[in-house]
């Protein structure tokens, strides 16, 4: 799959090129300075928030790219009939939007290569090649043309997106997986997983199967996070009522993990932090916990379960890990015959933290 349009139109007509450069060679020049830097500006920003989930999520930013290529595309065709000042804001968007296809069609395409190129062929996989059409003169068949094919290539490339089979476990699959395999004890392939997981999932949802949504994940939290979601806090200083007692609890039930979890029932947040060197199988367990925690909750329904005590949701917390601990191995050796990859972690969509423990008497 090409990182920009396939088909490009060549166009004689005014629509396209000549009506978009102003006449005043100052004017042009600010212009293209202008794009220039909406362009860099928006490149910089985009990497910054999402580039750690360009990876994980590469199926998704791969077709996002091409939407994105696309519309700047019709901005540039419709920006002739304006006048300038809306004009020259809509050059900017699209030169934004092209911006964001660039970050967005690089990164996923190389995610995507290195996970097709699997003799040595990466060079032949990034090899593109391109197909120009003859000239169109009047507008109506531009605007038919354009529309026609941008529909086409969209069209082509989400169904070329749906049918890649990712081996990695990111969020939306490790929630289909990892449900099956608590509900049926059953292991979905690669292959199953493609035609249910959604190109364009919000992000950090946990879903039990393909159900609606039931809470919501967020791992790689710094431990002050953590402990926000226990108790709440004092507002004048900002201190967590019982909140050493609280964290001392948690850690001494996850002392044999790489992680810390907690499920914020009146939120329907789950919360996962990370210790230094959590290796990818700890976090997807991790992961899985929460989305049984989360899914164990709902199922107590009802107010009982929005106002239940810390008590009680950390004895929930409890079980839910030792039945967990109890099936981890075998999920994983199964994982691995089924196809799965689960020493690449691709859960992470936001630069995370990790804290250390440190020795501690105890009482």
């Amino acid at each position: 799959m090409p990182d920009r349009a396939d088909l490009k139109i060549k166009s004689s007509d005014p629509i396209s090129n000549v009506d978009k450069t102003p006449q005043v060679p100052t004017t042009a020049l600010l212009l293209s300075i202008l794009q220039e830097s909406t362009g860099r500006i928006a490149t910089i920003l985009f990497a910054d928030r999402l580039g750690t989930a360009l990876e994980p999520e590469c199926k998704m930013y791969r077709l996002a790219a091409d939407v994105f290529n696309d519309a700047a595309m019709i901005l540039d065709c419709l920006s002739p009939a304006l006048p300038r000042g809306p004009r020259v804001l809509l050059l900017s968007s699209s030169s934004v939007l092209r911006a964001l296809c660039g970050v967005a069609a690089g990164s996923s395409k190389a995610s995507l290569s290195a996970h097709f190129a699997k003799w040595g062929n990466l060079g032949e996989l990034n090899a593109v090649g391109s197909v120009v059409v003859s000239y169109v003169s009047s507008l109506t068949a531009t605007w038919t043309c354009l529309i026609l094919l941008l529909s086409v290539h969209l069209g082509m490339n989400r169904a070329a997106v749906r049918a890649v089979r990712m081996h990695t476990l990111n969020r939306q699959r490790a929630n289909l997986v990892f449900s099956t395999f608590l509900d049926q004890d059953k292991v979905l392939t690669p292959k199953e997983v493609s035609l249910q997981e959604r190109i364009f999932e919000r992000d950090g949802v946990l879903r039990w199967r393909s159900s609606s949504p039931i809470a919501r994940g967020r791992i790689g939290l710094s431990l002050r996070d953590l402990l926000a979601s226990l108790a709440p806090a004092y507002k004048m200083t900002g201190s967590i009522r019982d909140g050493e007692a609280k964290l001392m609890s948690l850690i001494r039930l996850y002392s044999q993990e790489d992680f810390l979890a907690w499920y914020d029932g009146p939120q329907r947040v789950g919360h996962i932090s990370l210790k230094g060197g959590a290796a990818a199988k700890s976090q997807l367990k991790a992961w899985a916990l929460t989305l049984w925690v989360a899914h164990r909750h709902r199922s107590i329904g009802g107010v009982d379960a929005t106002s239940a005590s810390f008590e009680s949701v950390f004895d929930l917390h409890r079980t839910t890990l030792q039945d967990l601990s109890s099936r981890w191995a075998d999920c994983i050796n199964r994982l691995r015959v089924a196809g799965w990859d689960v020493d690449v972690a691709s859960l992470e969509t936001s630069s995370g933290s990790r804290f250390r423990l440190h020795a501690m008497a105890d009482d």
